[in-house]
Formats: structure tokens, C-alpha cells, sequence
């Protein structure tokens, strides 16, 4: 019985991480595509606050690496949850796998 709540207890927290990562990345990409627009509008130069493009750039490379990270460690804990023989972890759902067709 310690196990499974532990199990779920783990898997909570790698739901959470998983969760804080693409809310990260989805934050950061929204930054990213309303730069072009606020330099516009602006009127500013594309050469100024061009490392400023560069920047949020390479952070979404770097949360999109650690969200392959995250997507590693839970294929990892799936492997170690069969082979310490606990079932598969029941917890809410978190919306539609794919869009309604």
C-alpha cells in the first residue's frame, strides 16, 4: 500500500513539472510573437532589441529540451512502475488528448 501512495504522490509531482514546462513555454512563445509587433508599432529599427529576439529564441529552445527532459524521466518512472508491479496511476483528466472532430 506505501508504494501506490507513493506512486501517486510521484506521479503528482511529475504532472505538475510536466505542466509548469509547457506553461513555461507557452508563456515564452506568446513574449517571443508579440515582439515583432510591439517593435513595429513602436517604430522602432529591427536592428534595435535584436538580442532581445535572439534571447527568447534560445529560452524556448532551452524549455523545449527540458520538456524532452520531463517526457524522458516520465517514460523512465513508467518503466520502474511495472517493474515494481504497480498498475497504472488513476488521476483527472486534464482535457482532450486531440482536438473534437
Amino acid at each position: 500500500m506505501k508504494r501506490k501512495i507513493l506512486g501517486h504522490q510521484v506521479a503528482d509531482q511529475l504532472f505538475a513539472a510536466e505542466a509548469a514546462i509547457d506553461g513555461a513555454l507557452s508563456a515564452v512563445a506568446t513574449l517571443t510573437a508579440m515582439l515583432p509587433t510591439a517593435r513595429i508599432e513602436a517604430r522602432l529599427s529591427a536592428i534595435v532589441g535584436q538580442g532581445v529576439f535572439d534571447r527568447s529564441s534560445q529560452t524556448i529552445a532551452a524549455l523545449i529540451e527540458a520538456r524532452r527532459g520531463i517526457v524522458e524521466t516520465h517514460r523512465e518512472l513508467s518503466g520502474v512502475q511495472h517493474s515494481i508491479g504497480l498498475g497504472a496511476v488513476a488521476l483527472a483528466p486534464l482535457g482532450p488528448l486531440a482536438p473534437d472532430t
